[in-house]
């Protein structure tokens, strides 16, 4: 195997794992309510369920903040070993608890604790493993190389689907069936580790001259400026110690503008491939093993769109331009598509599924690379991490959860379309003003 093919294989293994795991979850989130949230109140159920789903993300940006340290610090390697094999032990815990008939209350207790752990372990796998492809990338290579981890992504979200739907087929004869699927991906957490282990490590060290790293002993003074100047300089040291505050204090507009854009980024992402086929069980009456097949047709799609994306950002089109369309055209047909589900039940889940796919397939296949050109290198790992886990972890996470109180807030089946078109209208302008640098050297950024 190649030095290349295994950087590649490396980059995309955590995220198939990671998405893997969160795309089962949500899949399944019916089977899981009934197992672990019973109750008279299917709706109820759901919001239990999804509310395990958000904790998980809820978490991600304190692990993005700690990992993205570790990563900006150690090597963008050492942390990609780590971050796999803790989602494998997590991913194996959900597939051996037991149920709340077997436990009683501890099982929603623990699947939840399990959620927190497994939020903060991928806290900064997505980023660590975009930020080590791009910067390994050709220069004029970065948006196919940075798609690289949303093809993972997408294998592991296709994988969980097709999982899903054989689940739910042998579900009536093998009622422990679901955990076969959680099992498997602690296998795919082990190829991931065993490939990530042999990586060339790289480390980034904070320059000596940084105003950052200055360690130098000042007269103590007792005036209020002194006091002020120590407080800044203490400052200073930490952002050394974290490179998330150091972002934030280098960058605070880019931090913000940038958190909007993977807001609806995430809000796009789980609505569209976790919560859409269940929205067609529950409100169009499609079988569940019709919506999860359609679902994996879904993912097959987005699989062939994402590195097609990511090559157009490359030669054709600027990354912010691709971005910029892609969620104005989801925020003008979201409305329509949703209502085809409602009147035309499976052929409405069928087109709805598909052209929200191919859309969102664009959103993936060029955002890594966006977001990694946003940063220096000294805390490209962290910056990152913090804007994608705030938007994807915390706006992403809910999206499921907050579609469902949605309907029952309003009474209306469709207030989830409104939902999806108002936070790509968000995501749109936000790109807008982020900095179009995907002709720029990365390495003068």
């Amino acid at each position: 195997m190649s030095p290349r093919t295994r950087v590649v294989l490396a980059g995309a293994i955590g995220n198939i794992v990671e998405w893997y795991d969160f795309g089962l979850y949500g899949l399944l989130a019916p089977v899981l309510a009934s197992l672990f949230f019973p109750s008279h109140d299917r709706i109820a159920a759901l919001l239990g369920v999804y509310g395990g789903f958000a904790v998980g993300f809820a978490i991600r940006p304190i692990g993005a903040v700690v990992l993205g340290r570790v990563g900006d610090r150690k090597g963008r390697q050492f942390v990609l070993v780590l971050s796999v094999a803790l989602m494998g032990v997590a991913t194996v815990a959900v597939g051996v608890l037991p149920s709340y008939h077997s436990i009683g209350m501890w099982a929603p207790i623990l699947l939840i604790t399990i959620r927190l752990f497994q939020g903060f372990s991928v806290g900064g796998e997505f980023v660590g493993s975009v930020t080590y492809l791009v910067e390994t990338a050709p220069a004029k290579r970065r948006g196919i190389a940075g798609s690289v981890a949303n093809i993972g992504a997408t294998v592991g979200m296709l994988v969980a689907a097709a999982a899903a739907a054989l689940a739910e087929t042998y579900a009536s004869s093998f009622p422990q069936v679901w955990r076969i699927p959680f099992l498997f991906g602690g296998a795919l957490a082990f190829a991931g580790y065993w490939l990530r282990r042999h990586l060339p490590p790289e480390h980034t060290e904070v320059a000596s001259g940084s105003a950052f790293a200055s360690t130098e002993t000042r007269p103590v003074r007792t005036d209020a400026i002194a006091v002020a100047a120590a407080r800044v300089s203490q400052f200073g040291k930490l952002t050394q110690r974290w490179p998330a505050l150091r972002a934030f204090r280098e960058m605070p507009r880019t931090m913000f503008i940038a958190t909007l854009f993977t807001c609806g980024y995430g809000v796009s992402n789980y609505v569209i491939m976790v919560f859409l086929p269940t929205f067609g069980r529950e409100f169009a009456n499609i079988t569940e093993a019709t919506a999860l097949r359609i679902n994996t047709a879904g993912q097959f799609v987005a699989l062939l769109v994402v590195p097609l994306a990511g090559w157009i950002s490359d030669f054709w089109f600027r990354r912010r331009t691709m971005l910029s369309g892609a969620f104005f055209l989801q925020a003008l047909v979201a409305w329509e598509l949703f209502s085809l589900v409602l009147r035309k039940s499976t052929a409405g889940l069928w087109l709805a599924q598909l052209l929200l796919a191919c859309l969102l397939a664009i959103v993936m296949g060029t955002a890594p690379a966006m977001l990694s050109e946003q940063f220096p290198r000294g805390y490209r790992v962290s910056g990152h991490a913090v804007v994608l886990n705030v938007g994807i972890g915390i706006a992403g996470g809910t999206a499921p959860m907050i579609a469902v109180a949605l309907i029952r807030a309003t009474r209306s089946s469709m207030a989830p379309a409104v939902y999806l078109s108002a936070a790509c209208i968000v995501s749109a302008i936000a790109v807008l003003l982020l900095k179009e640098r995907s002709r720029a050297e990365l390495n003068r950024l």
